[in-house]
């Protein structure tokens, strides 16, 4: 995966181009995404520009990308792993090649399918493409949102890019905080696209494609997790059958993550997912010496270094490990921010920085990680809470029917549960807010309107229901974005997710919900498939979140740029936060009095420093 920008002019008049000087603007804030070349393409009506990280065809693979004739020319950030079929196909078909990359046969698939040649890749990926003779451009993002793309739309003219910062470059793109997003932050696992922290960009949501052409813009989904109905009269196979498909489809999605001309290694928390994958990777090529890495803690409660170690020792890896500290906290949570593009919750982003310069500094460019066995496998603690609250009433009074018109609200359901008692927490976190603030979110919330599709939860299995949810508020603009690709990029570096290969999604669809937690044992499915090559202490240990210390852990030491972020003089310069209670939440967590279970607590303070990092390094400046 690399890095891509462009600028398209809807209807281009007489004397009109687009602006290449702004383009190369763009795509020099993005340079960290793409060291090892440089791409532009230039017509009147389109400009892309393309940073390179290299893993395939080093000599050749460079982009723009074209057809034969070079009508169509796109660019595309990311990795589409079952290229050599597709390739191959074309070629019967009559395609030329120029090159051995992957992402070349993107224009010939869609000079052969149009915009239905989406439904045909299984990858990781952010395209644009521009139509030459359809006077078109295309941006398609993949099924559940590995790669990011943002746009800003006005005035007939398209500006897009991987990060944000992109496009900020232009004088035309507003630095205005949109405050629902800011109210998603706090309220949800994180926010939820098509919004980003800044009003005037937006974020192509994941598994949606955007055509824009002389008759304006039009965003279609092509792809959603459509789990089945249910149904009591499904007949399910045997667990081994389940155990053995979920072992080859997971084997195939390693073997090709892993396939690069360049070294790949992975990530190891001392978890399940991380394990399983390492493991099996390891069994696939036993001769294969892997490097991976690892962050560790001083504090026991939160240190996963004997889990890690007892993989480490299994499969023989050239192991990197960090231990963090207070001080890595507070030297990295700008630089944080600042890949985020966007307020934080905790602070494991400046853990994941550590990580990804470790792999950097080993000259390694990508890394396999765990991310998506989560949602897809109930791993969570919410999974088993949910289904031990199954059957129970819950106390009808004015509250109870509030909540539960917030939950008709957001999910179309208002017995559905998720995280929270939302109606309760909207009345806490205005408490957090300044008066500005509550008086601008009076008008519309986070919670005030839908979040999803009502459709894809209705009639559904609970587990499903939630894994559902999970995709939808957690992994795309969350554990993918502010914790995944920012933090990977920052450092040239591309992380690859076997669980969230679509071949593998959609057969987890199939598999019978109740596989998923079994007896309130959590991925119970899983840790099947995981015996066979796990050690068996990960595959019984109790679930651990993947956790840093939180506000008061960074504020025990008042370091002095914290405490000037938290005064009551730059809180009300600023003008979002209460300063009556910031004070408060700063003088309780300066004293200890409280720790932040990040399991089920918001830290409040960490949004609010993190929000003033925010303002201080994109709007202030």
């Amino acid at each position: 995966m690399c890095g891509i920008t462009g600028i398209f002019m809807q209807d281009v008049q007489a004397g009109q181009h687009a602006d290449i000087e702004l383009l190369k603007r763009m795509t020099q804030s993005i340079v960290h995404r793409g060291p090892d070349d440089l791409g532009l393409y230039a017509s009147e009506q389109a400009c892309f520009g393309f940073r390179r990280l290299s893993f395939l065809d080093l000599k050749l693979g460079n982009q723009p990308i074209f057809n034969e004739d070079e009508s169509i020319a796109c660019v595309v950030n990311g990795e589409i792993f079952n290229y050599q079929e597709l390739r191959n196909d074309l070629i019967k078909r009559g395609h030329r090649f120029r090159s051995q990359m992957d992402c070349e046969v993107i224009p010939h698939l869609y000079e052969e399918y149009g915009i239905n040649f989406l439904n045909r890749l299984n990858g990781q990926f952010a395209i644009a493409l521009h139509d030459v003779k359809q006077q078109k451009l295309i941006l398609a993002r993949d099924h559940v949102g590995i790669a990011p793309l943002y746009y800003h739309y006005k005035d007939n003219t398209l500006l897009f890019g991987s990060e944000i910062k992109t496009l900020l470059n232009s004088a035309d793109v507003s630095r205005s905080i949109d405050l629902i997003s800011l109210d998603q932050i706090v309220t949800f696992p994180g926010m939820v696209s098509p919004r980003t922290i800044f009003s005037d960009v937006k974020c192509l949501p994941p598994g949606h494609v955007m055509t824009v052409d002389k008759q304006g813009m039009q965003i279609e989904q092509y792809w959603d997790l459509d789990y089945p109905e249910n149904n009591p009269n499904t007949q399910p196979h045997t667990d081994a059958y389940y155990v053995e498909k979920l072992d080859h489809l997971l084997r195939q999605a390693i073997k090709t993550r892993l396939h690069a001309d360049v070294p790949v290694g992975f990530y190891l928390s001392g978890g399940l997912d991380s394990s399983l994958i390492a493991t099996l990777a390891h069994d696939m090529d036993p001769q294969q010496v892997f490097n991976s890495f690892a962050i560790g803690f001083g504090r026991a409660d939160i240190d996963e270094r004997q889990y890690q170690q007892q993989v480490v020792n299994q499969i023989h890896s050239n192991h990197h490990e960090q231990i963090f500290d207070y001080e890595q906290i507070n030297q990295r949570l700008t630089q944080a921010v600042i890949a985020a593009e966007s307020p934080l919750k905790e602070s494991y982003n400046t853990c994941s920085l550590a990580l990804s310069q470790m792999v950097q500094q080993q000259g390694i460019k990508a890394v396999l990680t765990g991310e998506g066995a989560d949602e897809l496998f109930a791993g969570y603690v919410g999974y088993r809470l949910a289904q031990q609250s199954r059957g129970q009433e819950e106390p009808f009074d004015l509250e109870f029917m509030l909540e539960q018109q917030a939950r008709k609200t957001l999910w179309g359901d208002e017995n559905f549960f998720y995280e929270k008692n939302y109606h309760e927490f909207h009345t806490l976190k205005s408490s957090l807010y300044s008066a500005d603030t509550n008086a601008a979110l009076l008008r519309q919330h986070c919670t005030s309107q839908p979040i999803i599709n009502p459709a894809r939860i209705a009639n559904r299995h609970p587990t499903h229901q939630r894994s559902y949810v999970d995709f939808k508020l957690r992994i795309a603009d969350h554990l993918l974005a502010d914790h995944g690709d920012r933090v990977t990029f920052a450092n040239s570096v591309e992380a690859r997710y076997p669980f969230l290969d679509i071949d593998l999604i959609n057969f987890v669809r199939t598999i019978p919900p109740e596989l998923m937690l079994k007896n309130g044992n959590e991925k119970y499915l899983l840790k099947q498939l995981a015996t066979k090559t796990v050690p068996e202490s990960i595959i019984r240990r109790k679930k651990f979140s993947f956790v840093a210390p939180g506000s008061p852990f960074l504020l025990k030491n008042k370091p002095e740029w914290i405490m000037d972020m938290l005064s009551r003089a730059t809180i009300t310069r600023q003008g979002i936060f209460n300063p009556d209670t910031v004070e408060r939440l700063t003088n309780s967590a300066i004293r200890g009095a409280h720790d932040i279970n990040q399991t089920f607590e918001t830290d409040f303070l960490m949004v609010v420093i993190t929000t003033g990092i925010l303002l201080r390094e994109f709007v202030e400046s």
